[in-house]
């Protein structure tokens, strides 16, 4: 079923507003904490989950919602379309200042995204999605690149290993949806990751990339689908058409030991 008329903008300007809420509390004094080792959360993450919800939830009551900083329950698998939100992609970046970070919101119904928004102030970047109606970065289509050959793809790390040394890095966000939403615009050519995550990381980002051209699948090639009943996905995959193929043979091995937990 296709997005409501007008939708998509809804959901662009409420997304706007996080972003610049977030942005504006970052040069403010906020507290900070671990959820658990390694995995940080502010209370900016708090404040804009809460103005998500209920933004939101005026678009479509009826929406269940899954999010990064939201308990979840299993409510959401009974309605017909859930709301996969994360308030803040890429919480190290932001709180260290730094520009990688951004506000993802997806609406998915029948396990597939009808539309994905992401707000990177600090970059001064929007990015925008419809299924079926092609991916904008600040109101301009993009496109992945025409990438065929592997070798020398070019993808977001701060290092590869040796096996993968015929690769080329470039700049990484913090943000996966970031990295993801640079294979949609052509300034990536492939992004992989091997564990298990969450949805909410991946859902608004990977819609990006499917409306410009990528083929997204998980670590081990297989169709995403979200609202799942953990809201978890083994990894992501996201390529130019012409070097997919040619990735999911490379990093098989590797994906057939990491699914296994």
């Amino acid at each position: 079923m296709p997005a409501p008329d007008g939708l998509l903008d809804a959901v662009s300007a409420i997304a706007a507003e996080a972003g610049r809420m977030a942005l504006a509390r970052g040069q403010e004094e906020y507290r900070r904490w671990e959820k658990v080792p390694g995995h940080p959360v502010c209370e900016v993450d708090l404040e804009l989950d809460h103005l998500l919800r209920e933004r939101l939830a005026r678009l479509d009551p009826d929406a269940g919602w899954l999010s990064e900083e939201t308990a979840d329950s299993a409510e959401r698998l009974l309605g017909v379309r859930t709301w996969v939100v994360d308030p803040i992609d890429g919480t190290r970046d932001f709180l260290r200042g730094r520009p990688g970070w951004s506000v993802s919101i997806a609406l998915v119904e029948g396990g597939r995204p009808l539309i994905g928004v992401l707000d990177a102030p600090a970059r001064g970047e929007h990015w925008r999605a419809q299924a079926d109606m092609g991916a904008t970065r600040n109101g301009d289509p993009i496109r992945v690149s025409e990438r065929t050959d592997f070798i020398g793809a070019r993808v977001p790390a701060d290092s590869l290993p040796k096996v993968d040394a015929d690769l080329v890095t470039v700049a990484k966000p913090n943000s996966i949806a970031l990295r993801i939403a640079m294979v949609a615009a052509g300034e990536a050519d492939l992004l992989a990751t091997l564990r298990w995550g969450h949805e909410w990381d991946i859902a608004a980002a990977a819609l990006i990339a499917q409306e410009a051209g990528a083929t997204v699948t998980d670590a081990l090639g297989r169709p995403l689908r979200y609202n799942s009943t953990k809201g978890e996905a083994f990894g992501i995959l996201a390529a130019t058409p012409g070097i997919h193929a040619a990735a999911i043979a490379r990093l098989a091995d590797r994906a057939a030991t990491a699914v296994v937990r």
